[in-house]
């Protein structure tokens, strides 16, 4: 259902993109790398977090990690990662295909700006096995998101103090 919804999203909303399904398991960012023949920042891993009350998404690249002093500058709180049960009765999608698209309950989606260092990327599209390939800008259009810096990445990382 949840690969479903997220054709109906597109055919109603961008019909020129087209949800690409694979043979091979895109669960997780080394695998749908793989899948895809891109690098593991291309892919665009969706965050399920809870921000006290409140469920958003966060789409970041998928090499980049959550910074939760960031994160709760941003997003007004601190962020907690929904369990697997909570992230699928919530998005409609199971972990592993995760997407903003098509979702069973409307979301406030945010963007990481570690997007914007790839002219296109591939997130997920409602299942383990499926994704898209799509521009950052037209990835944020197309779901209302929010521009945000709540992650770091290899190059934005600064090393910890003892």
């Amino acid at each position: 259902m949840s690969l479903e919804s997220v054709r109906a999203f597109f055919a109603a909303h961008a019909p020129e993109i087209e949800v690409i399904v694979t043979e091979h398991s895109s669960a997780t960012v080394p695998l749908a790398a793989a899948a895809h023949g891109v690098e593991p920042g291309q892919i665009a891993k969706t965050l399920s977090l809870r921000i006290g009350e409140k469920v958003v998404l966060v789409v970041a690249r998928g090499d980049a990690r959550l910074d939760n002093r960031k994160a709760r500058a941003a997003l007004g709180g601190k962020p907690r990662m929904l369990g697997t049960d909570e992230v699928e009765a919530i998005t409609g999608h199971p972990v592993g295909g995760v997407c903003p698209f098509g979702l069973a309950t409307p979301l406030d989606v945010y963007c990481d700006v570690s997007l914007q260092d790839f002219e296109e990327v591939v997130p997920a599209a409602g299942s383990t096995h499926s994704a898209l390939r799509i521009s950052p800008q037209r990835l944020a259009e197309l779901t209302g998101a929010v521009w945000v810096d709540v992650c770091q990445t290899a190059t934005t990382e600064q090393p910890q103090e003892n």
